[in-house]
């Protein structure tokens, strides 16, 4: 039995007293939902947001501020970096285990215009570029390489540049929310209400099975439907229901700290559920506990409870951390010798101790000590001539870990400070209709943000910046096929 909440659909005529009727609805107010109603209400469509939280901005709020974007924006090309659309879409299929062709064609394709449109809302990326590697960037660079685009074998596969886009705000958390108090703003502007406090129960479905509204209940026990020709869902992931990720995502379960808000918690999908509507990816989290900044640290290596190495480590945090989780009892160290140890500030990975020798180091860390001083050895020797054979990390990460003592990093899931928050969601098509198990749309349904599955797939493929970018540009094009489907149905 599935531990997603997922309430009973009602009859038009079972349904409590209509409170309101508008062309699109819109459930929940973070960047997804705000992108999604501000479309819809300039192609000239009547629309209500619902909000459960005291105000908008939902887990957009917390993030920094990345987004993905490419094919040549006013910032790359201010900074000399040289993209296409086509090598954006050749990177993102390479990241996704199950490309749908579609949605990175267009996410790709319609990149400038996107990053266009954001800064219409009424700010500037800034025209500069953070040439180093860090989680993200240290003051208000406007563009760095934020995935594994320059990781092999992507690099050889993609033509690499950086699209991770930061929105003009210092630190590495609550950057997003300057874009959605923009887009509140231009909503207030458009006169569309934002009605908080104020939640989706249920979903009014017709005979025919056409999603025709929602039954909401506000904090103060009101309850009322509202009938609309479309729905668009965009009210979060489920990071925040423990069964749920009990369920579906056991690694967040009890060993990582979950990113998200109290209502995060898988509504949005049981909601679209309900209706017939399919999931996708429900077994796939993002999950990270950063060795770096300082970057000096991925000159080391890192190895598992046998002593071995298992991934490149310039891999983006969440590749290196999503295989960790993939090691005999979740195990891993980094090791960093005398000439390129740095403590980062904050260390997520604890520090553990030094040791004057690898064969102390190995007694301390109980990893078997020939595996260990053979896999030291050979990284030493080929990284002395800028070469790693085996998992061909990138040349500037390449240094040979020779001049004791060296020191090591806990990476073990437990001991380093994971965090996390699910990726799967309702299937949907390109333009955000929620689609059944055979591919039919669930008309009058939409989804998009967290609540969905579009190109944010899995941690290994996860670059910084996909969430708020698919979330804003996938929201807008649910916004728009809203609009023109209530357009269309009104002229029939």
């Amino acid at each position: 039995m599935t531990s997603i909440p997922q309430p009973d659909t009602v009859l038009p005529a079972d349904a409590p007293e209509i409170s309101d009727t508008v062309d699109v609805l819109v459930v929940g107010c973070g960047i997804a939902g705000a992108c999604a109603a501000v479309e819809a209400a300039t192609a000239g469509a009547r629309v209500l947001v619902l909000e459960r939280a005291g105000a908008p901005g939902g887990t957009t709020a917390m993030a920094g501020g990345h987004f993905y974007l490419g094919g040549g924006t006013a910032v790359q090309q201010a900074t000399g970096q040289e993209d296409t659309a086509e090598a954006m879409a050749d990177y993102l299929r390479l990241m996704c285990p199950e490309p749908d062709e579609d949605k990175i064609r267009a996410m790709s394709g319609d990149s400038v215009e996107h990053f266009d449109w954001l800064e219409a809302l009424g700010f500037q990326f800034e025209r500069s570029f953070f040439p180093g590697k860090a989680v993200i960037q240290p003051g208000t660079e406007g563009l760095m390489f934020t995935g594994n685009e320059k990781v092999w074998p992507y690099r050889e596969q993609a033509t690499p540049a950086p699209r991770g886009h930061k929105v003009p705000v210092p630190g590495d958390t609550g950057g997003a929310s300057m874009v959605t108090d923009l887009l509140v703003k231009k909503l207030g502007e458009l006169g569309v209400e934002i009605r908080c406090e104020t939640g989706a129960r249920q979903l009014v479905v017709d005979a025919d099975g056409r999603v025709a509204g929602v039954v909401w209940r506000s904090l103060d026990g009101r309850e009322g439907t509202v009938r609309a020709d479309s729905v668009i869902l965009a009210a979060g992931g489920f990071v925040m229901n423990k069964e749920m990720v009990a369920e579906f995502t056991p690694g967040l379960s009890k060993k990582a700290y979950p990113l998200g808000t109290p209502y995060d918690d898988g509504l949005a999908i049981g909601l679209g559920m309900s209706a017939g509507g399919d999931t996708a990816f429900m077994t796939e989290a993002f999950v990270t506990a950063p060795v770096y900044p300082p970057s000096i640290l991925l000159t080391g290596i890192i190895v598992n409870a046998e002593g071995k190495r298992f991934v490149a480590e310039d891999s983006y945090h969440s590749r290196t951390s999503r295989s960790v989780l993939d090691q005999p009892d979740a195990t891993a160290y980094l090791i960093v010798d005398s000439e390129h140890i740095e403590h980062p500030e904050i260390p997520l990975a604890p520090f553990i101790d030094g040791w004057e020798t690898v064969e102390e180091m190995a007694e301390g860390l109980g990893l078997p000590v020939d595996a260990l001083r053979e896999t030291l050895e050979n990284y030493n020797r080929h990284a002395a001539n800028g070469e790693d054979p085996e998992f061909h990390k990138h040349p500037d990460w390449l240094a040979a870990q020779d001049t004791g003592p060296w020191g090591a990093y806990d990476l073990r899931f437990g001991h380093a400070i994971y965090a996390g928050f699910t990726l799967g969601g309702l299937t949907c098509d390109v333009d955000g209709r929620v689609t059944r198990t055979d591919g039919s749309p669930v008309e009058g349904l939409y989804a998009a943000g967290a609540c969905a599955s579009n190109i944010a797939q899995d941690a290994r493929g996860y670059s910084s910046g996909t969430q708020l970018a698919e979330g804003s540009y996938f929201g807008r094009r649910a916004g728009r096929h809203a609009a023109a489907a209530r357009t269309s149905s009104s002229s029939t």
